[in-house]
């Protein structure tokens, strides 16, 4: 009987027809038979694991307990399970979700499908979302306290209410900025897949976005410089968006880099760019302030992220202007380059396709 059963199995996993399902499946998928060595693997398998995989051991390439456990409930009684596997990478860990069930005489299944980005999707989604309930907490907490002060204590105290109405008007403003940035941050999302068709004069943005900067500019002493071709340049861009992205450039160099007493913008024509390998316009916003530390450098673009979070919202950020940059730019398919070095300021470069 034993030897019945044995044959039985051979010819099951000898099917040609399913030997070509099992390379045909996008998936790495393995099949581990009763003897509890591994009997067939697909190429996606062979790439994840290395070769060599079939005839040996499960345990010598599985030793998670979870998966172990899920691979002897299914021996034992055909119980459909999932499990997780975390394997680590140079960059990232990748994040795999398994799927076992039995086959019959063939043995144990494993699919493994990489729910990395959907997992890192939703992180994202919570950080989003404890991070913009953060920000809002902090000035509607102000906003509540200031309100009962004045009802209260400070009720016929009219030194007090006007500093306290100054102090209110200041975080109803703040929240009204986060919101607007969050708006725009939806809207450059929705828009991403559609590569922007209109061509503009990308010179003449760049001019109207840095005159819209010379108040603050002048209110906080630092003088703005721009150097660009005298002609027009031609770019398939939106001109809002553009606008934006100089406008958020210029006014960050301004607040965190004016330390340097001045900064510089230029627009730039490259015929052959390395990053977009072709023609390209660079358009760079330079600081001679105290520089970022090297170590925030990868993190800049991302939501929220602040390399001083106490002076950046006492100057009024959001912690979502490069991110709406990196967005924009993504759209346009673009890029999007940070240098910086402490004490000899930093410098912002957009690249566009010509």
């Amino acid at each position: 009987m034993r030897i019945d059963v044995d044959v039985e199995r051979q010819a099951a996993l000898d099917d040609p027809q399913f030997a070509s399902l099992l390379a045909g499946v996008p998936l790495p998928m393995l099949l581990i038979g009763h003897d509890l060595r591994v009997t067939a693997a697909n190429p996606a398998a062979e790439a994840l694991f290395g070769p060599g995989l079939t005839g040996r051991h499960y345990m010598t390439q599985f030793r998670q307990p979870a998966i172990v456990a899920a691979i002897e409930r299914a021996l034992a009684g055909g119980q459909v399970s999932q499990t997780r596997l975390v394997l680590t990478g140079p960059g990232r860990d990748t994040i795999y979700r398994i799927h076992c069930a039995l086959q019959g005489p063939r043995g144990v299944s494993l699919a493994f499908e990489d729910i990395s980005e959907i997992e890192q999707a939703s992180i994202i989604r919570r950080d989003f979302v404890a991070n913009v309930s953060h920000e809002l907490r902090t000035p509607l907490t102000a906003l509540l306290g200031f309100i009962e002060t004045l009802r209260g204590a400070a009720r016929d105290d009219p030194a007090a209410r006007d500093r306290f109405l100054a102090i209110m008007a200041g975080e109803a403003m703040r929240m009204n900025r986060l919101v607007a940035d969050l708006l725009s941050l939806s809207r450059v999302e929705s828009e991403e897949r559609v590569r922007p068709s209109e061509r503009i004069d990308i010179v003449a943005v760049v001019r109207s976005a840095v005159m819209t900067q010379r108040a603050l500019a002048e209110a906080s002493g630092v003088a703005v410089g721009l150097t660009a071709p005298e002609g027009p340049v031609s770019v398939a861009a939106d001109a809002d968006q553009m606008t934006q992205v100089i406008h958020n450039l210029v006014e960050n160099a301004i607040k965190y880099g004016g330390s340097g007493g001045k900064v510089q913008v230029a627009v730039s024509e490259d015929d052959n760019n390395s990053l977009l390998r072709g023609p390209a316009v660079s358009i760079t916003v330079q600081d001679f302030g105290e520089g970022i530390d090297p170590i925030h450098l990868p993190r800049l673009s991302e939501r929220f992220y602040r390399a001083d979070a106490h002076r950046s919202r006492q100057k009024g950020g959001t912690g979502l202007g490069l991110a709406i940059v990196k967005h924009i730019m993504q759209r346009h398919r673009g890029r999007l380059r940070i240098e910086s070095r402490q004490g000899e300021g930093s410098v912002f470069t957009v690249i566009l396709p010509r």
